[in-house]
C-alpha cells in the first residue's frame, strides 16, 4: 500500500509540474496570447478540439472508474459472468455516431480555417515579403518596397502582410506563435501566408522543423510598428548607403578589412534588391546594429561580436562561416566597431520596446 501511495504521489507531482512548466515561457512566443488575426483563429482550434477531446477522456475515464471501484470483485463474492452485450445494435450504433459527429464538429472549421489561411487572393493589394529560410538564419526581400534584411522582419500595424516562403538548402518551418500558425519552408516549392499585426512590439519566431545541429538557435524577431514608422523605416533602408558614413579611424580600419577579408562575397552592407536564385550566402547586415539579437541569441554588442567573428563554431554549430576566413582578435574588434555603425534608421526592435 505504501509503495502505491509512493507512485500516486510521484505522479500528482509531476503532473502539477508538468501543468506550472506549461505557463513559462515569454509573453511574445505563445500560441494561447494571440497578437493577430491568424493567430486568434489557431487559438480557436486549440480551444475547440482540447474541448472536444477532454470531454471524451472524461466520458471514458469517469464510467470506467465508477465501474472499477462500484463493481470490482470483493473477497466473498461468487463467481459469475455479467451479461454480454456484444451484438447490441443500439449500443454499437450510438458508440460509432457520436465519435463521427466529434470528428466532423472538428473537421469543419479546422478545414474552413484552412483554406481561409491558405486565401492570397489579395495578395497584390498588401505587402509581400519572400522570405528565405537558411541554415541557421532568415532572409527577408521586401517585393515592392525594393529593399532586403536578414533577422529582423519590419511589418506595420493592422496590415495584412503576406510572405512567401523557400528555403535555400534543407526543410526549415516559418513560426511566430503569437501571430500566426506555422508553415513548412521547402526547397521545390513556395508556400505562402499571412499574418497581420493588431499591436506593435517586437514577436518572436522560430524555425519549427528540426534543421541541423543549430536548429534551436535559428531564431528571428518580426517587429510590429506603427504605418507611420514604417514607411520611415522603408525609405531609412532605401537612402542608406555605408559609404557615405562618417566613421572614425577605427570603424574606418574595419570596413577596409572587411573588404581585404571578402567578407562582401556573402554580406551586404548597402540595401539590396535580391532576385531569385541570386540570395545572400550570409545575412544581409545593412541595418545590423539595429538588430535586437544576431547569430539568433546574442545580444549585438561588440564584446559579443568580437566573440562571434573569431569563433561562431563555438556559438553556432554548423555555420557556414567557420573556417571561411582567417582574422585576428584585433583585426575582429576593428571589423565589429565598424559593423556597429551601420543603423540605417532609428526605428528598431529597442524603440518599439521602449515604447511599449
Amino acid at each position: 500500500m505504501k509503495k502505491w501511495l509512493g507512485k500516486f504521489k510521484t505522479l500528482t507531482l509531476l503532473g502539477l509540474l508538468t501543468i506550472v512548466l506549461a505557463g513559462c515561457g515569454k509573453e511574445n512566443l505563445t500560441a494561447l496570447a494571440p497578437k493577430g488575426g491568424s493567430a486568434d483563429t489557431s487559438l480557436y482550434l486549440i480551444i475547440l478540439t482540447t474541448t472536444v477531446m477532454s470531454l471524451v477522456f472524461l466520458a471514458v475515464v469517469i464510467p470506467f472508474v465508477i465501474v472499477l471501484l462500484r463493481f470490482r470483485k470483493k473477497k466473498g463474492d461468487a463467481d459469475f459472468i455479467p451479461e454480454q452485450v456484444e451484438g447490441n445494435q443500439k449500443l454499437e450504433t450510438i458508440w460509432t455516431i457520436i465519435p463521427i459527429i466529434l470528428v466532423v464538429i472538428m473537421a469543419v472549421p479546422t478545414v474552413l480555417a484552412t483554406f481561409e489561411l491558405a486565401d492570397d487572393a489579395d495578395a497584390s493589394e498588401h505587402i509581400n515579403i519572400n522570405v528565405t529560410g537558411n541554415q541557421y538564419w532568415w532572409h527577408f526581400d521586401y517585393e515592392d518596397e525594393e529593399i532586403a534584411t536578414s533577422q529582423d522582419m519590419y511589418i506595420p500595424v493592422d496590415t495584412k502582410v503576406y510572405v512567401h516562403l523557400i528555403t535555400s538548402d534543407v526543410l526549415h518551418s516559418f513560426w511566430v506563435p503569437t501571430l500566426a500558425g506555422k508553415l513548412d519552408v521547402n526547397p521545390e516549392n513556395v508556400n505562402t501566408m499571412f499574418m497581420d499585426a493588431q499591436e506593435e512590439g517586437v514577436y518572436y519566431g522560430k524555425c519549427a522543423e528540426l534543421c541541423g545541429p543549430s536548429h534551436s538557435l535559428m531564431d528571428f524577431k518580426v517587429v510590429a510598428v506603427s504605418e507611420d514608422d514604417f514607411d520611415t523605416w522603408v525609405t531609412d533602408m532605401q537612402d542608406f548607403d555605408s559609404e557615405e558614413l562618417e566613421l572614425d579611424a577605427i570603424a574606418t580600419e574595419g570596413q577596409e578589412l572587411f573588404d581585404s577579408k571578402s567578407c562582401l562575397s556573402c554580406h551586404a552592407t548597402d540595401n539590396q534588391e535580391y532576385q531569385a536564385g541570386s540570395l545572400p550566402i550570409g545575412p544581409d547586415l545593412t541595418s545590423f546594429a539595429d538588430r535586437s539579437r544576431f547569430a539568433g541569441i546574442l545580444l549585438p554588442t561588440e564584446e559579443n561580436l568580437v566573440d562571434w567573428i573569431v569563433d561562431p563554431e563555438t556559438i553556432k554549430p554548423g555555420n557556414k562561416m567557420t573556417g571561411a576566413y582567417d582574422v585576428t582578435e584585433e583585426e575582429a574588434e576593428k571589423i565589429a566597431h565598424y559593423l556597429m555603425q551601420l543603423s540605417p534608421s532609428d526605428v528598431t526592435a529597442d524603440s518599439v520596446d521602449q515604447e511599449k
